[in-house]
């Protein structure tokens, strides 16, 4: 038996930060619900996407705009403890499916609402995607360029994790009441509250915020990162894997005044290595060395692969395991299948 197992969630979100906020919900066990409009989510015209997002989940096709469509997800929402929905603030009122509405069906409902700027503030009605978030948090850097198709969307991420989070607790707190909760959360918020927790740059170096912390190119045009701190051990080691043993004693006190003299003896001696070479010695030599990998090389991994990352999902339990493996429900799958549906 997975956690989550008997935990019953209705989920009306589209695109990446609600879906996979329900797939982790999933992933531990949770009944999941996908409700879609007619003719699907549109993420299901980017399979590779949709998948890995909507495994472990059942697929029921509702036209909430119907009378016969908000009447079915009524039933589904009456047997249910978790509502998830990702319209812009507003939309699931005027379609009938708000909080108020919902808790006076379920009072033991958990209610959350995934949207850019959360359903309250001066910004709730603006339109955005991920950029946009980042850009409002302070989460993009001064020397910020247009990104790349595969570049991270770490607002939608981000946000689907901590929903995740908010939702378990709230459950474990209606549980116990026997009353249900209203989560609004933001993707926004998340960053602007993760950017709060760093303290403000005052300069921008070139260098890591310490020798030996950073990205450093290799002779054969890839990249490798050290993560060195403020332990005496992992910066000798680093230096003597690279040659430059002279530094190996410098305390750390020291090192602080002297970042670029140091960070760029450390990035002089891995240009030249080839990543292999690099990656060898500063292993062998016990420093924090990590190469700056693709996606395909990431998904290859040993370390991955043993762990069962793309299979199982980030969180790994020993009592009660994640559920393995699982498919995308096709559209519509499991209409009269468990729940009560009417239309």
């Amino acid at each position: 038996m997975a956690p989550l197992d008997g935990l019953r969630v209705l989920d009306l979100t589209m695109w990446r930060p609600g879906p996979y906020a329900t797939q982790l919900l999933a992933q531990l066990g949770a009944d999941v619900i996908k409700v879609e409009p007619p003719g699907g989510e549109p993420m299901r015209m980017f399979r590779d996407h949709f998948d890995v997002l909507n495994r472990h989940k059942r697929s029921v096709v509702l036209d909430l705009k119907s009378d016969g469509g908000r009447a079915s997800l009524m039933s589904l929402a009456e047997g249910a403890e978790v509502f998830v929905e990702g319209f812009s603030p507003g939309v699931a009122e005027r379609l009938g499916v708000g909080h108020e509405a919902l808790r006076k069906l379920n009072p033991r409902l958990v209610y959350c609402s995934i949207s850019g700027y959360g359903a309250e503030g001066p910004l709730r009605d603006v339109p955005g995607h991920d950029i946009n978030y980042r850009a409002y948090a302070a989460a993009l850097p001064p020397d910020a360029v247009s990104p790349e198709a595969d570049e991270l969307p770490l607002a939608d991420m981000s946000a689907a994790t901590m929903a995740a989070f908010a939702i378990t607790a709230a459950v474990l707190k209606a549980r116990a009441t026997g009353v249900g909760d209203r989560i609004d959360l933001g993707m926004a918020d998340v960053l602007a509250h993760w950017v709060g927790t760093v303290p403000e740059a005052t300069r921008r170096s070139g260098a890591g915020p310490v020798p030996g912390y950073g990205v450093y190119p290799t002779k054969d045009g890839r990249k490798i990162t050290l993560g060195v701190v403020s332990e005496e051990r992992l910066w000798a080691a680093t230096c003597r894997a690279l040659g430059i043993e002279e530094h190996a004693g410098v305390p750390f006190t020291e090192r602080l005044g002297r970042i670029g003299e140091l960070d760029g003896a450390v990035a002089a001696a891995v240009a030249k290595l080839t990543m292999a070479e690099a990656m060898e010695r500063l292993s062998a030599a016990g420093a924090p060395v990590a190469p700056v990998l693709s996606r395909a090389e990431m998904i290859a991994l040993d370390h991955f692969e043993l762990r069962k990352i793309q299979e199982e999902g980030p969180v790994r339990t020993t009592v009660h395991p994640p559920l393995p493996g699982g498919t995308a429900p096709e559209l519509d799958e499991h209409r009269g299948r468990g729940w009560r549906l009417t239309q």
